[in-house]
């Protein structure tokens, strides 16, 4: 198992062009399976672990994609309805095939899903959503079984708490479904506009991505489409504070700054020196700065995706910082790793208290999910001496080309084989 080790200390400085958003990629390969005889274009696809297993399992499903220079084509109707277990065992985000599948072949059965271990993440408002438009679902052998023999009927669905994954599931059903279907209570991250825009390019009626309510008018059929795939928030505001704990300069290219104004909002509160534009952001930092409190929101709150990288950053502020999780029950898996370098930091329940020191100690840690492990990288990186992140197949999920990136800004880390 993969371990990265980092000499830490180096303020990062250059220049780091932002990849495409995994949480956006993963929804739109699966709209593959919707084109019907046409096919979808995807540009801007990152090669990530997550985004070859949705590949892996569209083409299990059926449907063929081929690379044409950075572009990747679906095209082919699916020729098999089962999502099996061994590959969305690997990959939460693989029950994302089940509306496709359902409303365009009228059959779906997914085995339940697995990904990080950071909470429940139930499945049952994907359910709900697609019971709500007529399906017939069964949990029976480890599988979500689901059918619609005379296709699906639109409907008002109101989620009573707002679910990413559940809105895009909705979104993509209800764009074949028969008639008006209502998204009450939809999630509005930047990723739902994209999956919106790129349903759009296939012949999809939809408004109010972006809002709390969103209205689809089903068609009979999807078509050609093409669209390139939204850069990646997450990945953007990891490298923001990998150069405000550094005490680095980064300009990051390629991205829209829109897209993280809470995180940017917090930093500057913190005295991070933050200039934007549309699509870059220059960061600078002497590497001294004030804690700040945060708690995560959906969009357009503070995004849970980066809680744990905002928390080491906070590991090394001046003063006391509160970090409160509201989307996650169990999101604080690398707080103990972090506590192995020397962080000061007490769980109360879902609350996180941090208390600010001027270092951090070099450490061997262990990565437990993907955004943990990638702050146990920042955290690495902001501290003297050699730090070793064990089981790091968490960060190849999310970051593309990271040690890449990172090196050409001075980080001095290496991938050890183990």
């Amino acid at each position: 198992m993969d371990s990265l080790k980092i000499q830490g200390g180096v303020p990062l400085i250059g220049e780091i062009a932002i990849s495409g958003a995994k949480n956006a990629a993963l929804p739109l390969l699966a709209c593959g399976l919707m084109a019907g005889t046409g096919s979808l274009r995807l540009g801007n696809v990152p090669d990530l672990a997550d985004t070859r297993l949705m590949k892996a399992l569209v083409r299990h499903l059926g449907v063929e994609w081929s690379a044409d220079g950075e572009d990747i084509i679906l095209s082919g109707e699916a020729q098999s309805y089962v999502a099996p277990y061994d590959l969305v065992s690997q990959m939460r985000a693989s029950i994302l095939v089940m509306g496709p599948l359902l409303a365009r072949y009228g059959e779906a059965q997914v085995s339940l899903p697995g990904g990080c271990a950071i909470g429940t993440r139930p499945v049952d408002l994907h359910i709900r959503a697609m019971q709500k438009m007529g399906a017939i679902v069964e949990l029976a052998d480890g599988y979500v079984q689901a059918r619609a023999p005379k296709g699906l009927s639109g409907a008002k669905i109101e989620f009573p708490l707002v679910s990413v994954g559940a809105t895009e599931n909705a979104l993509m059903a209800a764009c074949l479904a028969k008639g008006q279907t209502q998204l009450v209570n939809a999630a509005k991250e930047p990723e739902i506009i994209d999956l919106a825009a790129c349903l759009v390019s296939m012949g999809a009626k939809i408004e109010g991505a972006g809002s709390d309510v969103i209205t689809i008018e089903g068609v009979d059929s999807l078509h050609n489409g093409a669209h390139s795939v939204v850069p990646d928030r997450v990945e953007a505001g990891s490298y923001a504070i990998a150069a405000a704990m550094t005490g680095g300069a980064l300009t990051l290219t390629n991205m829209h700054s829109s897209h993280l104004e809470s995180l940017f909002e917090a930093m500057r509160q913190a005295g991070v020196s933050i200039n934007t534009q549309e699509n870059t952001a220059q960061i600078s930092s002497d590497g001294r700065y004030q804690a700040v409190d945060i708690e995560t929101q959906p969009h357009p709150g503070f995004p849970t995706d980066l809680q744990a990288q905002f928390m080491a950053m906070m590991c090394l502020a001046e003063g006391h910082s509160k970090i409160s999780e509201t989307i996650f029950e169990n999101r604080f898996m690398h707080v103990p790793e972090l506590m192995r370098m020397g962080a000061d930091i007490t769980i109360e329940g879902r609350t996180a208290l941090v208390t600010g020191k001027a270092s951090l100690l070099s450490a061997p840690v262990m990565a437990t999910d993907l955004r943990a492990s990638v702050c146990l990288v920042l955290a690495g990186l902001a501290t003297k001496g050699e730090t070793e992140v064990s089981r790091i197949y968490h960060l190849d999920r999310g970051y593309a080309d990271l040690e890449s990136k990172l090196g050409a800004c001075g980080a001095k880390l290496v991938r050890v084989a183990n």
